[in-house]
């Protein structure tokens, strides 16, 4: 079982709340949550939640400034479990055309900006960007952190980019918002959503708790 799960603070916006739905979803079990960026925390955890919120080059750029960076990637090539969530989950890709910015490269594929300009939502309405509010998550394949959530139930969504995996087989769940998109990445001991759990109620409690009990 886990033991000490780092939230990664690099500077970027959602990192209370994300620290504050973890230490929920952790209440009782014994698992300490501690937030910080130091390289030795990276190295001591037992799994890292990566948040993030704001533009993917100012994030990559606070990342860099941490000095985690290459400690993250080096725990998670060696099996260390991770949680990407929102930005943090777009920053685990190649590439973002937010600002042609770099990721980390430990998915295939881009990410990239909605194109929904003078197209009609079923009611009539027009799409806006950035996507903000509830949507259906369509799980793509079994997994662990889904656990005791339907497919079919909704999350909360704030974004104006969303990431395009090259390998299908790397998709864990989509949503349609215009077109359909992945909103749930997943490989080895890596699992990431572009929506916030910790903006969605229980089911998003019972993600976070899926992956602090998750055994890869």
């Amino acid at each position: 079982m886990s033991k000490t799960v780092l939230v990664l603070d690099y500077g970027m916006g959602n990192l209370r709340s994300v620290a504050q739905a973890v230490r929920a979803a952790a209440q009782g079990s014994g698992v300490e949550v501690v937030v910080g960026h130091d390289p030795a925390q990276v190295r001591a955890a037992d799994r890292i939640v990566l948040p993030g919120q704001g533009a993917m080059r100012d994030c990559m750029a606070h990342f860099e400034a941490t000095g985690a960076r290459q400690a993250v990637l080096d725990e998670v090539q060696n099996g260390k479990p991770l949680l990407g969530v929102c930005v943090g989950m777009q920053m685990l890709l190649q590439h973002s055309e937010e600002q042609d910015t770099p990721g980390l490269g430990l998915f295939e594929g881009e990410v990239r900006r909605f194109r929904l300009s003078g197209r009609l939502q079923p009611d009539g309405s027009r799409y806006k960007v950035p996507q903000m509010g509830w949507n259906r998550v369509d799980i793509q394949r079994p997994h662990p952190v889904w656990e005791a959530i339907p497919s079919g139930s909704h999350f909360y969504f704030v974004h104006s980019y969303h990431a395009q995996p090259k390998h299908p087989e790397q998709v864990a769940a989509t949503t349609e918002y215009g077109d359909r998109f992945a909103c749930a990445i997943a490989r080895d001991t890596i699992f990431a959503t572009q929506f916030h759990p910790e903006k969605s109620a229980d089911l998003g409690l019972r993600l976070y708790r899926n992956f602090l009990f998750w055994q890869p």
